[in-house]
């Protein structure tokens, strides 16, 4: 018996929706044809996220054409669909991990990641991390409120996966990416740990998202592997590039689909333009 497909779309309401989106999305909606398409809003990012922004998403993606099986607007059986609505999930992975010594507190502030390298404009990325709050050796500890915390990587460890989309991948520990962080001292989860808990919670069968989240799939493979979840099938989209060879932000509002809509442009010749 075949196991049911389960895709996803998980737009963020920090601005509106614009054509790169849009494509990936619409690319998730083409490979979940016969399955279930869910829709979940990461609002996790408590000063940029706006609820109109996300009254705009579900408007802007249901005249684009999408249709969720699931979703905020829709329900499901795996509600809520809105993370920040998921709160006590993501705290009890962390307090797994903190309970198998797999994390730890970080007291580094911007100031002292500053010292870092930047990362590489390429995918964007978050610098590999120089251990300055990692112990020697790790001990379970109990979670405390108001503390960033970090997973601790498995140094040297190769990692690889085989992309629906870009083919096999290969990553190394301590050297594509360092310990990243899992929790802010906000009391909110990270992206890396907050996607994980939730794809297996929904039982999301495959990831399809940017080429820019390659090494964050390297990442959520490990926090899986700790955390005793299954690991869905990825597939990483080609980038939608503005004019100067740049990928597309919710900076270029030229491109974001409420402008398009009103400049008269009708959802297929956005679709066609997909397939050029």
């Amino acid at each position: 018996m075949s196991i049911l497909y389960r895709g996803r779309i998980a737009p963020t309401p920090t601005g509106y929706i614009h054509l790169g989106h849009a494509r990936t999305f619409w690319i998730a909606q083409q490979r979940a044809v016969g399955g279930v398409l869910v829709l979940r809003n990461e609002d996790l990012d408590r000063q940029r996220c706006k609820p109109e922004f996300a009254a705009a998403m579900l408007e802007d993606l249901r005249w684009f054409g999408l249709d969720w099986q699931e979703g905020p607007d829709v329900g499901g059986p795996f509600a809520p669909y809105t993370q920040s609505e998921r709160l006590p999930l993501y705290e009890d992975a962390l307090r797994r991990l903190l309970a198998m010594g797999l994390a730890y507190a970080c007291t580094c502030s911007r100031k002292d990641l500053a010292r870092i390298a930047a990362p590489h404009a390429e995918d964007d990325d978050e610098p590999v991390y120089d251990n300055h709050c990692r112990p020697a050796e790790l001990e379970p500890q109990d979670f405390a409120a108001g503390v960033n915390y970090r997973f601790r990587i498995p140094d040297g460890e190769v990692l690889q996966f085989t992309d629906g989309n870009l083919g096999s991948q290969r990553f190394i520990g301590g050297e594509d990416f360092g310990d990243f962080l899992i929790w802010r001292k906000d009391c909110l989860p990270s992206y890396q740990l907050a996607c994980v808990v939730d794809d297996a919670a929904m039982q999301i069968t495959e990831v399809v998202r940017g080429r820019d989240l390659l090494k964050s799939t390297a990442r959520q493979i490990l926090l899986q592997q700790a955390l005793g979840l299954p690991t869905p099938a990825y597939f990483h989209t080609e980038l939608v590039l503005d004019d100067h060879g740049e990928r597309l932000a919710k900076r270029h509002d030229a491109l974001a689909l409420r402008t398009l809509r009103a400049q008269g442009i009708s959802p297929q010749q956005l679709i066609d333009s997909f397939m050029k």
